[in-house]
């Protein structure tokens, strides 16, 4: 794939992320590669790189088959580690956060997208998928068509009175797992992504919560496992 067939749109510790397309010219996709690490002997990266590449596309396909909003998966070559994944249209939760708090009487908007975040993670969990790097970034509102028009030129309040889906990304992170304790933890670090990034949405935190509730069986001793979670986060922070 040619330099010109694609865009970096970020870069992380682990991966580059590129918007590129698939097959034709007009799909649209999304590329996420993970280059070869120099600091690591080759061949432990080459199975490192190829491990994750796999862990990640096979977490992606699981979920979307059981009906987890998650990016479809086109391509894996884990041997280059590269994953070709479905383009998601849209804004970060992040963003439409910033955006509908910022306006008079904003919080009332967000309602929504708290309550379809928390049905979505309760059916991850359900489904014993943890997710791993849970923030309001990697959560999307994937954006509609208005008025001929892509959505991506709409505002964000626009976005959820059109019922966009919301969409979770960039599972690199995530694993199968059945332990309270590890989903416990993904919902600590959505929390504190709100506290640190969303100080205005403290109090909306409750609607995920009970949307997660609502949505997954299991959710009860998670919620109990959060509180000695949340427990030990002040006990780190106040020992500095």
């Amino acid at each position: 794939m040619s330099p010109s067939e694609k865009t970096l749109i970020s870069q992380g510790a682990e991966a580059l992320v590129y918007k590129t397309t698939y097959l034709t010219p007009t799909l649209p996709a999304l590329l996420k590669y993970r280059p070869a690490k120099p600091y690591r002997h080759p061949t432990l990266d080459a199975r490192l790189t190829k491990s994750r590449c796999l862990a990640e596309s096979r977490l992606l396909i699981r979920a979307r088959a059981l009906g987890i909003p998650v990016p479809a998966v086109y391509f894996v070559d884990e041997a280059r580690g590269e994953i070709i994944m479905e383009w998601i249209s849209g804004a970060s939760v992040r963003s439409v956060l910033d955006a509908m708090l910022a306006a008079p009487g904003g919080t009332q908007k967000v309602d929504r997208v708290m309550v379809e975040m928390g049905r979505v993670v309760g059916k991850l969990h359900a489904a014993d998928i943890v997710h791993g790097d849970l923030t309001t970034s990697n959560v999307m509102v994937r954006l509609r068509r208005r008025t001929g028009l892509l959505a991506d030129t709409c505002e964000e309040e626009e976005v959820v009175a059109d019922g966009g889906e919301v969409v979770l990304i960039d599972l690199g992170l995530g694993s199968m797992s059945t332990a309270e304790e590890d989903k416990a933890v993904d919902l600590y670090v959505l929390e504190r992504a709100f506290l640190s990034t969303h100080p205005k949405a403290e109090g909306l935190f409750k609607d995920v919560l009970a949307a997660y509730e609502t949505s997954y069986k299991g959710a009860k001793p998670v919620l109990k496992r959060l509180q000695d979670v949340r427990m030990r986060g002040r006990k780190r922070s106040m020992l500095g």
